[in-house]
């Protein structure tokens, strides 16, 4: 029951504790007002299509649990929300259930409550490298997913007493299980971002999709400071501190990783303002986790209460910047300032070529 033990133990942290990192680059980027908006804001639409699939929003509820029976509940408030908004849902790492089958129902449920949402499967690229294509398809059929997340966590794992460390050969598997699986993989960072090379031979290795998971959102190695602490484990304590804002900033990695395939900004996503700007950085939607923790913990309803707000500044920014679609929020220009211009340009990204999409 050890990985099943640590997913409540997780959820419990991140609940009750300061995971955050810092700097995720969005105070840098503002977007242009635009006093004569010449649109009716009631003609503003927020749909769009990622992978072949129409979200009412441009808003994934990203990976966050499942795999112990305390998970259930969590999973299938979350799916009633995205399911009553039009909106997708990542399940968290499947690696439980497929230890241990009776964990299934905890992934199940999501699919059994939203029956028409995107919905993603997830595991880790540590683990497919010991998994043949069979077993990593079971977990798209656990719960009839629309795509399969492979999540890099290796700043987690390196953190992790128990972390697996071995990252040779993961491209080639990801590369293996994205031209054989049945559904398109996309490819989830959790906190350290993706940077260009990486997106690049991502690319080439067959992802349909890239979740950037950049830096400022939760800090996976800050919530292994408190699981170490309660073990009285002083090394992974101090790595975790050590490593707590290790990453690439996600209004950066938003730019950074992009090649040409669909982007979910996720990493500090704490507004419809900060959806809008990562739009027009270039993202295709934007994925939100740590907001929606407590509120799937009481209701679904709480969960969709939460969303309504981020979808309505959402609204209201696209009317400020003049945008009445998604498509027209993709070409709204952005003013980048600060510490996340000067990355970028010492990164050899010159505004010339992302001030106007």
């Amino acid at each position: 029951m050890g990985t099943s033990r640590r997913k409540i133990e997780h959820l419990d942290i991140c609940v009750t504790e300061k995971v955050e990192s810092h700097g995720n680059g969005f105070n840098d980027v503002e977007l242009i007002h635009r006093c004569l908006p010449e649109i009716d804001k009631a003609d503003v639409s927020t749909e769009t299509r990622f992978l072949g699939h129409l979200f009412n929003s441009p808003i994934m509820i990203a990976s966050m649990t499942g795999g112990h029976p305390e998970t259930t509940l969590v999973n299938a408030n979350l799916a009633k929300a995205a399911e009553a908004l039009g909106i997708g849902i990542g399940v968290g790492s499947q690696r439980a259930a497929l230890e241990d089958p009776a964990q299934e129902d905890s992934y199940r449920v999501v699919r059994d409550v939203a029956p028409k949402a995107f919905i993603y499967g997830n595991i880790g690229a540590p683990q497919i490298l010991h998994y043949e294509l069979e077993k990593i398809e079971r977990a798209v059929e656990m719960i009839d997913a629309d795509a399969l997340a492979i999540h890099l966590n290796f700043l987690q794992e390196a953190i992790q007493p128990e972390g697996d460390l071995d990252a040779k050969g993961c491209l080639e598997k990801i590369a293996e299980v994205a031209s054989g699986l049945s559904v398109p993989v996309i490819v989830k960072e959790t906190g350290a971002g993706i940077s260009h090379l990486d997106a690049y031979a991502l690319r080439k290795a067959g992802a349909s999709a890239l979740d950037i998971g950049g830096r400022g959102g939760t800090s996976w190695a800050g919530v292994e400071v408190y699981r170490a602490r309660m073990e009285q484990d002083r090394m992974g304590e101090h790595l975790g501190r050590k490593f707590w804002d290790w990453g690439i900033p996600t209004a950066v990695s938003i730019i950074e990783a992009d090649v040409g395939l669909p982007i979910i900004a996720t990493g500090g996503i704490r507004d419809g303002v900060t959806v809008a700007k990562s739009i027009a950085l270039g993202a295709s939607l934007a994925g939100i986790a740590l907001p929606l923790v407590s509120a799937a913990r009481d209701s679904p309803e709480k969960v969709q209460e939460v969303l309504e707000v981020y979808i309505e500044e959402l609204r209201a920014t696209m009317f400020l910047t003049g945008a009445q679609s998604i498509e027209a929020l993709r070409r709204a220009p952005a003013v980048i300032t600060g510490h996340t211009r000067e990355y970028l340009e010492a990164r050899g990204f010159k505004w010339a070529s992302f001030a106007q999409r």
